[in-house]
């Protein structure tokens, strides 16, 4: 369409020949079509990956293990009576398969699967397990999308910088600052995994990338592009608290923001913009009743209105009067004085463990008079119960100095506030912090973990609980991604926040392995090469995300000393595998496809990882046909499930006949995903899924 205003349409009108005239303004409208408007920036060849764990087999692509050359091949054949040298295509030779290591091109079809290499399950049997997965995070991508399409509430990722500085692989090299493609080669990269997460997100799902100065601008615009009918925000995070020693030094980092057109900060996570809650948990877990016997009596609440009614005796008072004569440490709570219609509340750890009040009865009455102390209903060890929160003396002084503010908020301002000082009035929403989201607050807590910070940059638990609470909408059941997992903070906020409120939040953590620049120089002068025992125990995910879930979990540090009592969570960490489509024909990998359907069916309750000699299996959240003679006893138990009100959310059917896979499809109620895996399933299951929700 000619635009008067525009210099070409000037021109071209100009033109005396009609005929020539229409053809130019022809061309030209097809020219304006076909252009690019946003961002703009050369997409750099697929990259690649490295699998030294992957078995060499005739067709894959091999490439030298001591990275001599940067020349890959085709095995072509194994030869030999052993079988163990591979032909390799053009001038490859004969190299002997222990010199080779598999490598993959993005876009080549994978077949993946998940080998469970920790298990930690000290949660209740219904509470959804916290999943991490070791690998490539664009072949992980592609397992979630079969696994959780459309159904994550909030993506948080912390990608590489491009700093320069921050030692970025790109197609399996470290990416130079000097290198003149270095910010085209980083929007390459994360396209291609943003293009893949958009298709997780429910369409109310928000997702939220820190990044730096370097890229943030060209960040914001590929979010544009990538997420067309949402809006994108940037929020300025505050990192330091000093004066920068010169003009140049970075105080802020961002916070690029993708929501709904529609969605707004959650009111009661948030204050002025947002604000974390004030209310901490009463019970004092770092002493016993043996240390603080004052801090150990019942409060009396009624059952009905949630109120308090009084306190019963100290520990203290029942030694001192006699009514208790034994060891302190063997103490039992419990009472016989309770008042008509109440509930005796001891202090129990959200882990169930006995421990003590932060106050002595008559401070405690006090507070309670005064408002400082709250008690809501909740369930302790499967019995009716109430939590029992207070506004400590230190938030009591940041409320009454305006520091925090536990209620209200800007309507419509994307604005954390969290410390001192005010963004009002100003053009660039920011989070704050009393000190700023210091990145050696990530440091620390890893080091108090682990003994050492062991990872470089890592993200602070509060501003990690900050986008849980300001973007999750106030949801219990939040389940959260992080594709750049690094050390492991997204996942102990999630399994800390639901300790401290009871919530059923879930995490999925996609890291990797990869060794830093600094330490992977030092390993190759010494010969040690990916896939050696010494290099992979290097790696981010063995050296740092492992023991650092592991240690928060279970409380016990990987040398056996004590860090905590650990939390009552559900966790399961995983390598990401490359199957042979040949060995899931003949039914020999379904033990590495069992993790991807218990995940599509909400990675809760127990996994089913056997093929059953009965044809079938059923959780209370999904099951599998594997044999379509016993459809019949199938159906019928997902039908009585159904009907005392505990559906599976998916069914698999193990079928290569369409026509078996509709006549199975039919037999189950509405209301429930049903997923058809042909003879090569795995195939499937990644790539060519039937099916869909009744």
């Amino acid at each position: 369409m000619a635009d008067d205003s525009n210099v070409l349409d000037q021109l071209i009108s100009r033109v005396d020949d009609d005929a020539l005239r229409s053809r130019l303004a022809q061309e030209v409208e097809l020219l304006r079509g076909s252009r690019r408007f946003g961002l703009v920036f050369d997409r750099h060849i697929p990259e690649s990956v490295r699998l030294p764990d992957h078995p060499i087999r005739k067709g894959v692509r091999v490439a030298l293990r001591d990275e001599s050359s940067v020349e890959n091949w085709i095995v072509d054949r194994l030869s030999g009576s052993t079988r163990e040298v591979a032909v390799l295509s053009g001038h490859g030779g004969e190299r002997h398969v222990s010199e080779l290591v598999v490598v993959r091109e993005f876009g080549e079809p994978i077949y993946p699967g998940l080998r469970s290499v920790e298990r930690i399950e000290r949660g209740s049997a219904n509470a959804p397990w916290h999943v991490v997965i070791n690998g490539e995070n664009f072949h992980a991508l592609q397992a979630l999308r079969s696994t959780h399409r459309e159904k994550l509430d909030l993506i948080y990722i912390d990608p590489p910088y491009n700093t320069g500085n921050d030692g970025w692989i790109y197609n399996d090299r470290y990416v130079d600052k000097a290198d003149r493609a270095k910010s085209s080669k980083w929007l390459s990269f994360i396209e291609r995994r943003l293009l893949i997460a958009r298709d997780l997100l429910r369409p109310e799902g928000v997702v939220c990338i820190s990044i730096g100065a370097q890229e943030v601008h060209r960040l914001s615009l590929l979010c544009e592009q990538v997420f067309r009918t949402k809006l994108v925000q940037c929020i300025t995070v505050q990192t330091s608290g000093g004066k920068p020693s010169n003009g140049l030094d970075y105080m802020h980092e961002y916070l690029v923001v993708v929501t709904p057109e529609t969605f707004r900060p959650s009111a009661t996570s948030f204050a002025g913009g947002v604000a974390r809650s004030p209310w901490e948990r009463m019970t004092l877990t770092t002493f016993t009743p043996v240390t603080r016997p004052n801090q150990a009596y019942p409060i009396f609440v009624d059952i009905r209105s949630g109120a308090l009614r009084g306190v019963g005796k100290t520990l203290a008072e029942l030694i001192k009067t006699g009514e208790y004569g034994g060891d302190p440490a063997d103490f039992v709570f419990e009472t016989d004085e309770t008042p008509a219609g109440c509930l005796a509340v001891w202090p129990i750890t959200s882990q169930g463990k006995e421990c003590v009040w932060r106050l002595i009865p008559q401070s405690f009455l006090a507070d309670w008079e005064n408002g400082l102390i709250r008690i809501t209903p909740e369930t302790l060890k499967g019995e009716p119960s109430f939590r029992v929160q207070y506004i400590a003396g230190g938030n009591q002084k940041k409320i009454r100095d305006g520091v925090l503010v536990p209620s209200g908020r800007v309507e419509g301002a994307p604005t954390l506030i969290f410390g001192k000082g005010t963004t009002a009035g100003t053009s660039v929403p920011t989070i704050w912090t009393e000190q700023g989201h210091r990145t050696s607050r990530g440091n620390k807590a890893i080091s108090e973990i682990l003994g050492a910070s062991r990872f470089p940059y890592p993200k602070p638990l509060d501003l990690i609980t900050d986008i849980l609470l300001g973007f999750g909408q106030d949801n219990p059941s939040l389940v959260v991604l992080d594709f750049f997992g690094g050390s492991g903070t997204l996942s102990e906020a999630v399994m800390r926040l639901n300790a401290e409120d009871g919530g059923s939040r879930q995490s999925i953590l996609v890291t990797n392995n990869e060794v830093g620049s600094t330490a992977a120089k030092k390993l190759r002068r010494v010969g040690r090469r990916p896939g050696d025992s010494e290099w992979e125990a290097q790696g981010v995910f063995e050296y740092v995300c492992r023991p650092r879930l592991s240690t928060v979990v279970t409380g016990k540090r990987p040398d056996g000393s004590i860090y905590s009592e650990g939390l009552a969570a559900n966790l399961e960490m995983f390598d990401l595998t490359y199957l042979d489509p040949g060995m899931v024909r003949r039914g020999r990998e379904f033990e590495s496809v069992a993790p991807l359907m218990w995940l599509e069916g909400g990675a809760c309750g127990p996994r089913i990882d056997e093929v059953s000699d009965y044809g079938w299996e059923l959780t209370d959240y999904y099951g599998v046909l594997f044999d379509i003679d016993a459809l019949g006893a199938f159906a019928e138990a997902v039908v009585n499930a159904a009907t005392a009100g505990l559906p599976p959310s998916v069914v698999f059917v193990i079928t290569d006949s369409e026509a078996e896979y509709q006549r199975a499809a039919e037999r189950f109620p509405a209301g429930i995903d049903i997923v058809q895996l042909y003879e090569d399933y795995l195939s499937n299951y990644t790539i060519n899924i039937a099916g869909g929700v009744r």
